[in-house]
Parts: structure tokens; sequence; C-alpha cells
């Protein structure tokens, strides 16, 4: 089961906490019917904003997934990494014990990380003095607090981290997970991203940056990426966590296999803090990359999940990407921008799209891009817009790019045994 004396990499479990739904099931059900996550704002007052929708996860409620006890002591983007975990654990039907607790490993990314619970304390701080906030802020404000609260929950004790590499935190997640696995490291990697940026200060700070959209009019129609209508993204929060094993290791246990992640790729722009290259230099060599670890060439990719964030640069950037490393082949590619449905959750972004991406694999459907219903010359590709499409699917790529200049690249493929 070995490939050039590494271990194989499979995907044997998924969890995600979405604006469209709190299973993998719901979820998918949502992403393929087109069922839009994105309304207004309820959380706080957004009269003084220009944005006032988002991508909110309503009805969560984390006491389900851990006692009240727990739960005070974790931010709000460590609770959608326990609660997508814990279901992509269950769905992968591993048992962590004494025997394998300690190559069981999680890495789980996050961009904006504890933000949440740090504008609270300030708060209070600014009121009450430094003697009324809580000591609960040190372990809910750090960005390893979600994969420290899964690995506590779990009992694993391998390795834990938390890469923050902006909207690319989920994807490298997922892409050193399985590195870690094939370089036999780990047997099995709890791995994704988390994210929970709908608060204030974070809307404040994008809509400064002028990268939201301002179509308040109707919420649902506001994320349009590849459209020449876009005015930004759409703000959204969940996790997207996977379960990834060794083969050998996976098969032995009777795992249910998924996928096999055969392919990773990871650069940087150095261009720009937050505009992409131009010329998507970085983004096209990470593509290579993930496509020469996969042993596979551009005419082997079935499908694409588009990291797609209706921003005016990284649309036109993405396509650019695409067209040049697949040629006449890319007009002929289903290419889906998930986004559109639920928003962008920064650094759970990538994870959630992989997520999509592996179910795209399993059942042979490509998801739809809504609002894409003008599409922008400059973005001539098949976007499968608005409605969902039988595909046959048996290699596919998983784009995301990130603030700063991040590329990550990740390539899932069906498993064969031989």
């Amino acid at each position: 089961m070995a490939d050039n004396g590494t271990h194989r990499v499979v995907v044997t479990g998924l969890g995600v906490i979405n604006p469209v739904g709190l299973s993998v099931k719901s979820m998918w059900e949502s992403v393929v019917s087109g069922r839009s996550g994105i309304n207004y704002i309820s959380t706080f007052d957004t009269s003084p904003f220009n944005t006032k929708v988002a991508g909110e996860i309503r009805n969560f409620d984390p006491v389900q997934f851990a006692d009240r006890k727990t739960v005070r002591h974790m931010d709000r983007f460590a609770q959608f990494a326990l609660a997508a975990s814990l279901q992509a654990v269950e769905s992968s039907k591993l048992t962590i014990n004494e025997k394998n607790a300690e190559d069981v490993g999680v890495i789980i990314g996050s961009s904006v990380c504890g933000l949440l619970s740090v504008c609270e304390q300030l708060q209070v701080l600014s009121v009450t003095g430094p003697s009324r906030v809580s000591p609960a802020l040190a372990p809910r404000m750090c960005g390893d607090a979600g994969a420290v609260q899964v690995s506590l929950a779990l009992g694993a004790k391998g390795l834990s981290y938390s890469p923050s590499s902006a909207c690319s935190s989920g994807a490298d997640a997922i892409g050193q997970a399985a590195d870690i696995i094939r370089r036999g490291g780990a047997k099995v990697m709890i791995a994704g991203g988390t994210e929970s940026p709908i608060i204030p200060l974070v809307l404040a700070a994008f809509s400064s940056l002028k990268v939201l959209s301002v179509r308040n009019d109707d919420p649902q129609e506001a994320c349009r990426p590849f459209d020449a209508g876009r005015d930004g993204f759409v703000l959204g929060e969940g996790s997207g966590i996977m379960v990834l094993e060794d083969a050998e290791y996976a098969i032995q246990r009777g795992a249910p296999i998924l996928a096999e992640l055969s392919g990773y790729g990871s650069t940087s722009d150095a261009y720009h803090m937050v505009q992409p290259s131009p010329v998507a230099d970085g983004a096209i060599k990470a593509i290579h990359i993930a496509l020469k670890n996969a042993n596979l060439s551009t005419d082997d990719i079935d499908y694409i999940g588009a990291h797609g964030t209706a921003t005016v640069l990284n649309d036109k950037t993405e396509t650019h990407a695409i067209k040049t490393v697949f040629g006449e082949r890319a007009n002929r590619i289903p290419i889906t921008a998930s986004k559109s449905i639920f928003g962008h959750s920064l650094g759970a972004s990538g994870s959630t799209q992989a997520l999509i991406t592996v179910m795209a694999l399993k059942y042979g459907i490509a998801p739809p891009t809504l609002n894409l219903t003008d599409p922008d010359p400059d973005c001539d590709l098949d976007y499968v817009p608005l409605k969902a499409r039988p595909v046959n699917i048996r290699n596919a790529m998983c784009n995301t790019f990130g603030f700063g200049g991040h590329n990550s690249v990740l390539v899932f493929r069906q498993f064969e045994t031989n």
C-alpha cells in the first residue's frame, strides 16, 4: 500500500458545522440544491456598517457536544472545531484508546482565532478594570484552542498544532496532516479549519478594505463568484474537519474510505499583503506541485473546487491560473464556487471546500455556483452556474488562496487498492 516509499493517505471521516447544515448530510443536501445560508446579520446591530449580510450559523448548541463547564472555556471558533471533529471521528468509525492514542494527531487551522472572546473581555476591561477579566480568556483566545480542545475531548496524544495562513489555514492543515502520515509520523490525523469571524471588529476591518459585498437588498444574491456584477465576498463561519489515515491502517480496521488525498501544493506569492499576484504565478506553481505530488497530469483532473471569493481580483486571477495550467482543456472542467452558498469562512474555507470536493467525488455531482447570471468575460470557464450537474469524477482538485499571498491546493482521487 506504499507508493515510492511513502504511506498513502485516505479520507475516512468528515464533519462540518456550516450555515447551511450542522451535519455533512444536511450541508451536502443544501449545497447540491443551491439552498443559500446567507442572510442579514442577527447577532449585532449593523446599522453603522455598509455590509449587513453574512453566512451565520443559527441554532448551534455547543452543549450538544460538550458539557457546560467545558463550553464556558471555549470561544465559538473552538466550539465549531470540536463539534465538527466529533462528527468526523464518529463517521470514520474510529475508536481512540490507549493502544492508538499516540498515533492520532490533530491539526486545525484558523485565521482570526478567538477574537470574539478578546472583544468581549476588552469591553469588560474598559468598564470594570483588569481584575474582572475572565481567566478563561487565555485559553479561549489562543490560535491553537480548536486543536487543543479536540485533543482533550478525544484523548488524541499525537502532535497537535494550529497553522494560521489566512484563508488557506484549513487547507494547509489538511495538507500538512497528510504529509505527516505519508512520512510515517502518525497513523491518523484529525485535520481542517475553524472560524467565527462574524463580529463588529472583523466586519469593520474587511469593510475598510472594501472587499465585502454591499449588496444588502437581497442577501442570498450578495455573493456572486465569477459574475460580472460581483462586488466582494460575504463573511461566513463554521468548521470543516476530515479524518485522514494511513491507507493500510484504515483497511486493517475496516474504516469507510471516502477518497485518497493524493497531492498537496503550497506556495507564497511574495507580492502583496492583500492582493493576489496579477500573473498568478504562485497559484500556478501550487497547482503544478499538487499535481506532481499526486502523480497526475493536467488531463487527469475532472473537477475543481474553486476558491471563488467573488472579489474582482481573486476570481479573475484564479481563472487565469486554471487556464494557464490546463490550457484548452480548462473549458471542459466543471468548477464550483461554494462560497456563493454559505459565504467565506476565512481559515475554515479551504477545509470546507475540500470536504465538498470529496463529496462531489464520492457522489459524482458538481454542486452549483449560485448567482452566476451574467458571467464576467474574464471569467469564462465552466463554473456550473445555478444548478448541480452529474459528473464522472476520478480526480478532483481544491484551490484555496489567502491574504498574504498564500496558495494551497489539494488533490483527491477515487481510492483503489492496487
